[in-house]
């Protein structure tokens, strides 16, 4: 009787128990005077976007990512401006709808470009790829972020004179049990990894392993891992290609290589970005260059991609793009053309179909897409 009166009541009061899905957005803005950060909820049964709130009040905040609790936003700011570069946390309050500044900090270079937080949300990593470094900061409770307590700086660069000159650290990526943390360096052409030791006031220790070398010329970029934990992925933008991993205990084992780009387009590769679905059967690769779409791979059980096919993005220079917890919807970020594109995820076969309208921002840049 207790659970049929709980049932009824539940059904009388939905909004009691709904739970809302939300997108945030980075920019380069360019001026910190208008909008750079922008949050819309997705409605998980259409696809369709709609703006809650925006900030203004900071410059290109072109990556980002929430807090294991979801309490918090931090963005890499100031990127790709000179003689700056900084770190940036926010107090999102989905109740309120709102997007508050609490801190910020030193990137230690002027072009971060990634950041991660650790699962116990006392740490910070943001990976700088101009002067190829990563920093580590700690974090308060109120989701302000401390001074960096550790800036390791790498040099060496690789075959490529345009673009290989020096490190450039281009991701910082934990190990599903979050004990190492994987930092792909389109520089150097390797995928360094470092302990983690969170109970540490360095958390950054030598591995066994510091790097795993990559195909010269490759540039590696994203890098992700499988949900069991066993398999590894890492996207290469020069070289238009993933590289698949076996993984166990901070070591990387290389499996396979296969491109993202089609047959068409065999030059100018620029792929960017890399994602699995939550049931860990489909990878997606963002391409941009003259393709600017996303390569959908199934993932066979030993690990290796079988390209199941390409899907537009609708516009140019897909940067970042990502799934929403439930593995429904992908949802793309054109940065040249100033648009967002939803997609809805067919779970069988992988691919994918344009669903809602297209969301103006200009140069948006990421999107994190979090449900609460």
């Amino acid at each position: 009787m207790k659970n049929i009166l709980f049932l009824l009541f539940a059904l009388s009061f939905p909004e009691i128990n709904a739970q809302h899905t939300y997108a945030f957005f980075g920019s380069f803005n360019r001026d910190k005077d208008t909008e750079g950060l922008y949050v819309y909820e997705l409605d998980t049964l259409s696809g369709k976007l709609s703006k809650i709130t925006s900030f203004t009040g900071i410059l290109n905040p072109s990556f980002l990512t929430v807090s294991p609790n979801g309490k918090y936003v931090f963005a890499c700011t100031e990127s790709k401006t000179k003689n700056s570069g900084s770190v940036s946390s926010f107090e999102f309050n989905p109740e309120k709808k709102s997007l508050t500044f609490i801190s910020k900090q030193k990137s230690g270079g002027e072009n971060p470009v990634y950041l991660t937080v650790h699962q116990n949300g006392k740490w910070l990593v943001n990976g700088n790829y101009t002067e190829g470094s990563v920093s580590v900061y700690p974090i308060s409770e109120n989701g302000q972020i401390q001074p960096y307590v550790q800036n390791f700086q790498f040099s060496e660069g690789s075959t490529n004179p345009d673009r290989q000159q020096q490190a450039h650290i281009h991701a910082t990526i934990f190990s599903n049990d979050f004990k190492y943390i994987f930092l792909p360096d389109l520089g150097a052409d390797k995928i360094r990894a470092y302990r983690f030791e969170s109970e540490n006031s360095q958390p950054l220790q030598p591995a066994d392993i510091p790097f795993t070398p990559t195909v010269p010329g490759s540039g590696p970029r994203h890098f992700t891992f499988h949900p069991n934990g066993k398999f590894a992925y890492c996207i290469e933008e020069m070289g238009g290609a993933v590289s698949v991993y076996s993984y166990e205990n901070g070591k990387l084992n290389n499996l396979q290589r296969i491109h993202t780009h089609s047959e068409k387009y065999k030059d100018d590769f620029e792929s960017s970005d890399i994602h699995i679905s939550p049931d860990g059967r489909f990878l997606y690769a963002s391409n941009r260059g003259n393709e600017n779409n996303i390569a959908i791979f199934s993932i066979q059980d030993d690990g290796t991609l079988k390209t199941v096919g390409y899907q537009s993005t609708k516009g140019k220079h897909p940067r970042v793009f990502n799934l929403d917890p439930e593995g429904k919807f992908l949802i793309a970020t054109n940065a040249v053309t100033g648009t967002v594109v939803v997609f809805k995820r067919n779970p069988k076969t992988g691919l994918l179909k344009k669903v809602g309208r297209k969301i103006k921002i200009k140069s948006v840049s990421c999107v994190e897409i979090r449900r609460y």
